[in-house]
């Protein structure tokens, strides 16, 4: 079987990884010359340059990756066509649907499975991973994934692992921009949604563009959504059946009261499938942060708080809960300048020191100068490697507590596995 994939961001680059992995051959392409490859599990290629560099063809033993221009005739000869989510909706993905030539539509096993699917602003990946371990701990066969973003292997990984082996439930972390793309794909059974934030606004525009996507997604849906969550009263009109859920009320490891609003969705639904509340309540009570998601450490007399909070309400969500010293923040891409809006939140809770670094980019120099226009009086702190931000932490570790989040995955990944391990080490 052959697949073309066109567009290679984050999704597009899981899906040629998965595709490989499953034995296709792939054919992939985007049009802009100086795509990011990193992440693409590629064999040794050779790589012919054409025109000038204006375009690229690398070709290997089972895939062909075109940059600067796509090849009308190597997609002719796919059995099928993954497209970049955001794609979706456009005069191209139509012509896919008409044609069924979507890789969706091609492989279909996915659709026959009891699907979750779990979308919002903040607290999806937590929240799948609570309910996975839920349902596992009774007795049923998950499979997990969705956006890529939230650390999983992209969305046609899981239509393509669907297709190989024997589920029960298909459990997937849905982004806020892939919305419609979503509804297409999978045959949602259920759909949580965790909450509606202030995040993707170069995407959705307003909020209400925001609700809008998500009253379609709803449509003749089973969903569930927080009992003070804004526009129930839409979602309500749109879905078959809300059900209404509320902060856990048993024992749970994680901080936060956003945190037991995550516990609170995984539980009803789990409550909803029949799961009984002691298998509930005990695999609640052993749950641990996921990776990247915040976690709390000890060094010395500090409680060192680590998670990804890449927008102003999940930053906020935090804060109200804990005066921080200093507030460690990564910063975020070059073309995502919306997401500095995260140092308001920082600014109107006004730790002593804010500490910069660069998180899926270095733009540090915007961020101090957004720190400076918000007339922040605490000390302003740039850094730029791991070591210097361990070197920080150590000298504040006398406070009462200290934040790192903001953008970069990957980053707050290494520097939570650093951090865990010397608290370990200062805890024997």
């Amino acid at each position: 079987m052959k697949a073309a994939v066109i567009g290679l961001g984050v999704e597009g680059k899981k899906a040629v990884n998965s595709l490989l992995s499953h034995g296709w051959e792939v054919y992939a392409s985007d049009l802009n010359i100086n795509v990011d490859l990193d992440g693409l599990d590629l064999p040794l290629l050779s790589m012919d340059m054409l025109d000038d560099e204006q375009t690229i063809s690398i070709v290997g033993e089972n895939i062909t990756v075109d940059l600067g221009f796509t090849n009308p005739y190597a997609i002719e000869q796919c059995d099928a066509i993954a497209i970049s989510p955001s794609m979706f909706g456009g005069p191209f993905a139509e012509r896919l649907l008409e044609n069924g030539q979507l890789l969706s539509d091609v492989v279909t096993n996915h659709k026959d499975i009891f699907t979750i699917g779990i979308t919002g602003t903040n607290g999806k990946t937590t929240t799948v991973h609570m309910l996975k371990t839920i349902l596992e701990d009774a007795g049923k066969k998950v499979l997990v994934g969705g956006n890529g973003g939230g650390g999983f292997s992209g969305y046609y990984d899981l239509i393509l692992e669907a297709n190989q082996g024997d589920y029960d439930i298909l459990l997937v972390e849905v982004c806020d921009m892939t919305l419609d793309f979503c509804r297409y794909t999978f045959d949602f059974d259920m759909i949580g949604l965790t909450n509606i934030g202030n995040d993707h606004m170069n995407v959705h525009k307003t909020i209400a563009n925001y609700k809008n996507s998500l009253v379609r997604f709803f449509e003749n849906k089973l969903i569930f959504t927080a009992f003070n969550q804004d526009f129930n009263a839409d979602f309500k009109e749109s879905a078959s059946k809300t059900i209404p859920y509320f902060e856990y009320q048993d024992e749970l490891q994680l901080f936060g009261k956003f945190n037991l609003l995550n516990a609170g969705l995984a539980s009803a639904i789990a409550r909803e499938l029949k799961v009984p509340k002691d298998v509930i309540r005990s695999s609640l009570s052993d749950f641990q942060a996921v990776e990247g998601r915040l976690d709390v450490y000890k060094i010395n007399n500090a409680s060192i708080y680590v998670g990804k909070t890449d927008n102003s309400d999940a930053l906020a969500s935090i804060l109200s809960e804990k005066d921080f010293y200093a507030i460690f923040i990564g910063t975020p891409r070059h073309n995502e300048e919306h997401r500095l809006d995260i140092l308001d939140v920082a600014v109107k809770y006004n730790p002593e020191v804010i500490v910069l670094f660069p998180g899926l980019e270095n733009t540090l120099d915007m961020a101090i100068y957004r720190l400076n226009s918000l007339g922040y009086g605490g000390n302003i702190i740039t850094v730029n490697s791991l070591d210097e931000i361990i070197e920080l932490v150590a000298e504040y570790s006398h406070e009462e507590a200290i934040l790192i989040g903001g953008n970069g995955q990957e980053t707050i990944i290494e520097i939570q596995e650093r951090i865990k391990l010397i608290s370990e080490k200062l805890s024997y």
